[in-house]
């Protein structure tokens, strides 16, 4: 495992960056896509699109670049740092390594290719949690039940389910505008869209059969790609917070000259390097592990969630009353933080896995 960047690798973190600064700001498209379900627009996914950003985890077979999740953590970790609102996580990472982790690419070539060129948007769910039922007739397959929060769904053109089926898991796709979609799930981070979905007897194709590690695996690789993501918001805030102490000025100096605040900044900074070690790891290991220490990996990036989320909590207090300010982005890295360590359960649940891992090692 390399923990440094090759010269391929940065080109990559460094044309997302720029494309983000460019045409997806803070200002210019975060903000107004907070209140849009969709959370992105045309323009903007066509440009990821166009950068190679869509299709990074896609086969080349089919149009895509073919790279691993270590650059797949690259641009995640960008788009944490601009605070992307759109459906990229949802799609360039759970879609295609659905298909790839369920040896279904044969079937949904047309659907990878999409995604590469960005003509397709798709979305996976439920990742956790009751799922609906798959009904073989005549006439073909036909999904029933209820997703309460299925990420993007709004932004989706097509929709992979997890279903129950006869003989265990399945992977289907249905397509979104034959099934009803309900309010967005109320959470604490507006740049996240999830749905109430429900399938009537949706008519769906069925991709694959779904066994418990590959749907295990398939959760781990989501978890580590959100993980990148709130790495890059955590220090995108840092940054925000070390650059105000050095210029807000009290009892004529700047507040960074104090040592209190001073410690603060280096508690961010010191949470922030744990868990890039961890994520970086966990990308590795997401491609090159074997299934227990891809696993390990996995969940150790999520038990540190809190940390990481105490990240935007402290820049909050370098910050002061500003911080919490409508007009002031702090709050916004705050609340993305704060979506990382609710996703798919708390810190908590994680730690005591960490726990049980290790001790079973012993």
């Amino acid at each position: 495992m390399n923990l440094e960047l090759t010269d391929e690798q940065v080109a990559l973190r460094d044309t997302v960056r720029r494309f983000l600064a460019e045409k997806a700001s803070v200002t210019a498209h975060v903000r107004p896509m907070l209140d849009d379900p969709t959370g992105t627009t045309a323009d903007v996914w066509r440009g990821l699109a166009e950068l190679g950003a869509t299709g990074v985890l896609v086969p080349p077979d089919y149009g895509g670049a073919g790279m691993t999740m270590v650059e797949a953590g690259i641009v995640a970790e960008e788009l944490g740092a601009a605070l992307h609102p759109g459906p990229w996580l949802s799609c360039a990472v759970a879609a295609v390594r659905a298909v790839t982790r369920t040896g279904a690419a044969e079937k949904a070539g047309a659907l990878l290719s999409g995604i590469a060129d960005g003509s397709t948007i798709a979305t996976v769910g439920p990742l956790r949690g009751p799922r609906p039922g798959a009904v073989e007739r005549s006439d073909g397959v036909v999904l029933r039940g209820t997703l309460s929060a299925m990420p993007d769904a709004a932004a989706a053109n097509v929709m992979m389910v997890l279903a129950e089926d006869g003989d265990g898991a399945a992977l289907s796709t249905v397509e979104t505008a034959v099934c009803h979609l309900g309010d967005q799930s109320g959470g604490v981070d507006p740049t996240r869209k999830r749905f109430a979905v429900t399938l009537d007897d949706s008519p769906a194709q069925r991709l694959a059969s779904v066994s418990a590690e590959q749907c295990q695996a398939l959760v781990d690789d989501v978890l580590v790609a959100h993980a990148a993501d709130a790495l890059g918001a955590a220090e995108a805030v840092l940054t925000l917070a070390v650059e105000y102490a050095k210029t807000r000025r009290q009892f004529g100096h700047p507040i960074g000259s104090f040592q209190a605040v001073q410690h603060l900044c280096v508690d961010m900074y010191e949470a922030i390097e744990l868990a890039r070690s961890g994520v970086v790891h966990a990308l590795w290991a997401a491609d090159a592990a074997d299934p227990a220490e891809r696993h390990l990996a996995a969940i150790r990036a999520k038990a540190f969630a809190g940390q990481l989320t105490a990240v935007g909590d402290t820049a909050i207090q370098v910050f002061g009353g500003v911080g919490y300010t409508w007009e002031h982005d702090a709050h916004l890295y705050l609340k993305r933080l704060l979506g990382w360590s609710a996703y798919l359960g708390g810190p908590d649940r994680y730690l005591q896995e960490v726990g049980r891992e290790l001790v079973s090692g012993l």
